[in-house]
């Protein structure tokens, strides 16, 4: 009892201390174990999302010269491979025409299964890449497995989405992933863009994550195809790869400029 009551004096500070507030990664971090544990939960979230994405796409009317994802001005080119930035993407689901047939490549990380299950409630097909956190051989393996997959879904008449940029590598600025693509499958390239006039942009994440908001405008651009030659070598797939980076930031450009008009 007496030891008791010598100690208390030496954790009361300690209790009156204020509890710092977890980050919103360190949060996540908590919660992703639990949450990948359960179908039901995940289930949940992603229906939660894409009602949330739903919502804004009936509240963002299209901008005088928006483009089509799909079906457009170049829908008797397809299948194509479209082409948009990380960060830039997040409404492309509920933007994709319902009745067309699109598989859509989403990164093996845990954290990415979420965007999956999204998609999915769009009637989306995923094909899982190579996450990052993986080690090279088997990021290789993933990478080539999924190519393939999407190789095959063109080959079937299925248009297909790949993010042109490397996750967490330079933003903005095109991997040779959807070049080999096109090469292997023969299938062009449609460098796109979404923008809406209400949004705000996470300034702290890598590719700077731009979040649509609703009771806005909403504008798709699709600049021209790129076409990449079976037998193109080393040189011209480096040079395509250049091509499409001008092409996708044009796009881009564009986009914001129907939304948000001249400034």
């Amino acid at each position: 009892m007496e030891g008791s009551r010598m100690a208390s004096p030496a954790v009361r500070p300690a209790a009156n201390k204020k509890r710092a507030k977890p980050a919103p990664k360190g949060l996540w971090r908590r919660i992703r174990e639990p949450l990948a544990k359960s179908h039901f939960a995940k289930g949940a979230v992603a229906s939660l999302f894409a009602g949330a994405l739903r919502f804004i796409k009936l509240t963002n009317p299209y901008a005088e010269g928006s483009f089509q994802l799909a079906g457009g001005v170049y829908a008797d080119r397809e299948p194509l491979i479209i082409g948009l930035w990380h960060g830039q993407h997040l409404l492309a689901p509920a933007l994709y025409p319902s009745g067309r047939g699109l598989v859509a490549m989403v990164s093996r990380s845990a954290d990415a299964e979420l965007n999956a299950l999204v998609i999915n409630k769009f009637g989306i097909e995923a094909v899982r890449g190579s996450g990052g956190r993986q080690r090279k051989s088997k990021h290789e393996k993933g990478g080539a497995t999924a190519l393939i997959a999407l190789k095959k879904a063109l080959d079937t008449g299925k248009n297909v989405c790949m993010i042109a940029d490397i996750p967490h590598g330079t933003p903005r600025d095109a991997g040779m992933g959807i070049v080999l693509l096109a090469r292997l499958s023969g299938r062009p390239i449609a460098p796109a863009a979404i923008a809406t006039s209400r949004r705000t942009v996470i300034e702290k994440s890598w590719d700077k994550t731009t979040v649509n908001l609703p009771f806005g405008r909403c504008a798709v651009a699709v600049g021209p195809l790129i076409e990449v030659a079976v037998d193109a070598d080393d040189a011209e797939m480096e040079r395509k790869r250049l091509e499409l980076t001008a092409a996708i930031n044009l796009a881009t450009e564009q986009a914001y400029r129907m939304v948000d008009g001249a400034r």
